[in-house]
């Protein structure tokens, strides 16, 4: 079938519906569509059997749906219809919600229902539950929808009682400092955490916040800052307080946007004199507190987690995790596991950071060398097994961190990006060591050259990756413990430790990896410099959420099954 997705952006969720529906041998487009303007144009471009809206603001004139079938992902279940579904369910507390893909109509949210699915609703942020426990369930009621409508089948009208919300406004986001709980303020972060942002006052400022973790070990006044921890800030509650990673400073209206940062860089220059608090290493049983590094063992097994948000590895963050990981290695473990969080595993280098510094130019000079030596470390460990685990989506440098190990496991739901070409990239990492190792050097090309996103199934079908892992979120952790465990218990691990040392020196001797380390860095440096190359420009657009110029009123991202074409912006909820 031929099948058009239009989207407001070129989102995980688009990704995901993108790669599943080209997996199943759907011809697939694609196209980014501002305006009820850009749908009808694109619809008229493609003249597809089936036109699939994963996440579109705007809304499908009549003339379309009347002339095409054109199925709409609600992120809510029957009957519940606004822009803010997903903000007023994690607001409210609810353990269930659910995704319909129903039939564009006349009132927003109102058309027949096509296939609907149903998700448990952990305690955690909206763009993590988005790519994650949301994103299954569409999938696989997208799927079934487009099942039912190849085999001729009919919707079925909505019945019962609608509940149409209005979209959450910023001024009933605010929290009360003063009143609020932990719990109540967590359940406001927690529906803000990427898009919109919480907005606050502090320290004679205006702010948006992004992301709140539980803190039972800090107590003072409510509003209060408290304490920092590897760039988080800790703000008292009524009855407690929580960690806030990021902040936006607000700018207003005709001034460009501010980047989104690490709380205490954002503060830079206000920020009182704080106490660093590190992270408990063995945090009592029911202690709630936030690291976004940790390290746990279970018998020969190692497992390095990192949770950074959106995915992004600033030059510090890369650094603590090396450290990190150099102390994992000295440990009597004989596998280590590198990742095993759900969400992001990593999108690379931290884009906000670079975009926010004095001199763009020298931190994306710093923050590429910092991953490439957290790439290296990974590499040339030769004494045990790696196994990165990747529970989410992962782009550009944080797939080549991936590819470093020894055995790639990913989750199902995984998207992966890994490619450099749509920020204007050469790429580094040692890429043009692991990437062709593993799928060849013409696959290689093609994915860096595409920039195409690729599912779980087709990384595995191509030797990207070596173990689909088939559960849901929140297992996963557990399901990769549980592996490791098994892979150090089976007979010949040691004989494959010393071969895997004897392949890397027999290697080195043809070809060392500071031989591809410097290659690569000749032609980023060569971009990084260069005040004219598109990377610039393009990071600028993408950290401050400006509109790309394109050279149509329709979005130039277009992709087929047989080669897409697709922009890179996996940190997009």
């Amino acid at each position: 079938m031929r099948i058009l997705l239009v989207a407001g952006s070129f989102n995980s969720l688009t990704q995901r519906v993108l790669v599943e529906l080209c997996d199943r041998g759907h011809t697939v487009s694609v196209e980014v569509t501002p305006d009820g303007a850009a749908v009808r144009e694109a619809v008229a471009l493609h003249a597809p059997d089936l036109v699939v809206a994963p996440m579109l603001k705007a809304v499908v004139p009549r003339d379309v749906w009347t002339a095409h079938r054109c199925l709409i992902v609600h992120p809510g279940p029957v009957g519940d219809r606004g822009p803010s579904s997903l903000d007023h369910a994690i607001r409210d507390g609810v353990e269930e919600w659910g995704v319909t893909v129903l039939q564009a109509d006349e009132e927003m949210d109102a058309g027949d229902v096509w296939a609907t699915a149903t998700f448990r609703v952990p305690e955690v942020g909206k763009s993590d539950l988005y790519r994650n426990e949301l994103s299954d369930a569409a999938v696989a009621a997208v799927l079934l929808a487009v099942e039912r409508v190849a085999a001729g089948a009919t919707p079925r009208p909505q019945t019962g009682e609608a509940r149409a919300r209005p979209a959450l406004r910023q001024e009933e986001r605010r929290i009360a400092w003063g009143e609020d709980t932990t719990e109540n303020v967590l359940r406001t972060l927690r529906a803000a955490d990427s898009q919109p942002g919480v907005p606050d006052r502090m320290l004679g400022a205006e702010w948006f916040l992004h992301g709140g973790h539980a803190e039972d070990g800090l107590r003072g006044r409510p509003g209060a800052l408290l304490a920092t921890r590897a760039g988080a800030v800790c703000r008292a509650t009524v009855d407690g307080a929580v960690w806030i990673p990021e902040l936006r400073a607000r700018t207003g209206r005709g001034r460009p946007r501010a980047c989104k940062l690490p709380a205490t860089l954002a503060l830079a220059g206000r920020l009182p004199e704080l106490p660093e608090v590190p992270a408990p290493a063995d945090p009592a049983p029911g202690r709630r507190t936030w690291s976004d590094i940790r390290y746990r063992e279970q018998g020969p097994v190692g497992v390095l987690s990192f949770a950074f948000p959106g995915g992004a590895m600033s030059t510090d963050q890369c650094r603590r995790l090396l450290d990190a990981y150099r102390t994992a290695c000295g440990r009597p473990t004989s596998v280590l596991v590198l990742g095993g969080q759900r969400d992001f595993f990593s999108n690379g280098i931290h884009l906000n950071v670079i975009e926010a510094a004095a001199d763009p130019a020298a931190e994306s000079w710093a923050n590429i060398n910092a991953m490439n030596d957290l790439v290296e470390a990974v590499l040339t460990t030769t004494d045990r097994l790696v196994v990165s685990a990747i529970g989410g989506n992962a782009a550009a440098g944080g797939v080549m961190l991936a590819l470093a190990a020894d055995e790639v496991w990913c989750r199902s739901g995984a998207v992966l990006n890994p490619h450099y070409r749509r920020m204007g990239l050469y790429g580094s990492e040692y890429w043009t060591r692991t990437l062709p190792g593993r799928v060849g050097e013409a696959m290689a090309a093609r994915l860096t050259e595409e920039a195409r996103p690729v599912s779980a199934a087709a990384s595995l079908s191509m030797g990207l990756i070596d173990r689909v892992v088939d559960c849901g979120p929140g297992e996963f952790a557990a399901e990769i413990t549980r592996s490791a465990l098994h892979l150090a218990s089976r007979g010949g691990l040691q004989p494959r430790i010393a071969a895997k040392k004897a392949e890397h020196e027999r290697r080195e001797s043809v070809f060392p990896l500071a031989a591809h380390r410097e290659q690569e860095l000749l032609r980023m440096r060569s971009i990084f410099d260069d005040p004219a190359a598109s990377y610039h420009a393009r990071r600028r657009a993408f950290v401050r959420k400006e509109a790309p110029e394109r050279s149509s009123p329709a979005a130039q991202v277009r992709a087929r099954a047989d080669r897409p074409i697709v922009e890179q912006d996996p940190g997009l909820t």
